[in-house]
């Protein structure tokens, strides 16, 4: 429950400062995490990303405050962090579906975001199947690309990632460098900061590599290994939906900064049936 409160307080944050600047940094710290996981666990909990999340609810308080009040549309535009009435209008329109000088009129329908909270739900008995394993450290060999976490847009980038990946020839080629079954095909969320991550397509391996692949030393820790079973991507989704709103509420692991792998098995990745896996970095709590 501890950990459920500390996401609880990031959120009474952010809530507290819509009408001001938000710090993604002081958000993360109130919920004892870094930026990066913070991010990722909201989204995947949420089922929403952050940013939208906080997008929605500014534009939501904006229009309850121009209907209640005689604030002008550019004051409140500023109020909520848009530097122009057109930026302002735009975004509203999104949302709303119209423009801020309409909300005044009679009988215009607008939309109401309410904050969220998080919580434990009693969901059922379907099992999760995990272990947690004393891993040495190991070496990944692949391609990497940045990703940027503004406005979510990696959930977007890293399947397009892979699809240029395979199309171009480039993941046949990367797993010919393999001498390590256990380590065949991952994926690899690591060196992250306030704005992105370093994304890996990669196989086990200690073999040299040609100048255009890049290496990645895993560190030795403790992770918790999730089994996943069902087609891509919905099979992940769903246990990475599980693990931070069922396993680690009620666990006696935290997660950590480090690497964040996905291991896919060489099977049809369209098949109910197809197996992959979650590595996390964990610690036991103090």
């Amino acid at each position: 429950m501890d950990w459920l409160d500390k996401m609880n307080g990031a959120l009474n944050y952010i809530e507290d400062n819509l009408s001001g600047e938000i710090h993604l940094e002081e958000a993360a710290r109130r919920a004892c995490c870094s930026s990066f996981n913070f991010q990722r666990m909201f989204s995947f909990m949420a089922d929403v990303s952050l940013a939208d999340y906080i997008r929605r609810r500014r534009l939501s308080q904006a229009a309850m405050e121009l209907l209640t009040t005689e604030e002008k549309v550019i004051d409140v535009a500023l109020t909520y962090g848009y530097e122009s009435p057109v930026s302002f209008a735009r975004a509203f329109y999104a949302v709303h579906g119209i423009n801020p000088s309409e909300v005044r009129k009679s009988g215009r329908k607008i939309k109401a975001y309410p904050r969220i909270s998080f919580e434990i739900t009693i969901k059922g008995v379907e099992a999760m199947n995990y272990c947690v394993k004393e891993l040495g450290e190991f070496r990944l060999v692949g391609i990497k690309e940045r990703m940027y976490m503004n406005n979510e847009e990696n959930f977007k980038r890293i399947p397009k990632f892979w699809n240029e990946t395979c199309s171009q020839g480039r993941y046949e080629e990367i797993l010919k460098f393999n001498d390590n079954q256990d380590l065949f095909s991952m994926g690899v969320c690591t060196n992250s900061d306030d704005n992105g991550f370093d994304y890996y397509i990669a196989t086990g391996s200690n073999q040299e590599i040609p100048e255009d692949m890049d290496e990645l030393l895993v560190p030795a820790g403790t992770y918790v290994i999730f089994e996943c079973v069902g087609r891509m991507p919905e099979g992940q989704q769903n246990v990475w939906r599980r693990i931070f709103t069922e396993w680690f509420p009620s666990s006696g692991y935290e997660i950590i900064d480090g690497p964040q792998l996905e291991w896919y098995s060489n099977g049809d990745m369209t098949s109910e049936e197809y197996k992959s896996e979650i590595w996390i970095p964990v610690r036991k709590k103090a």
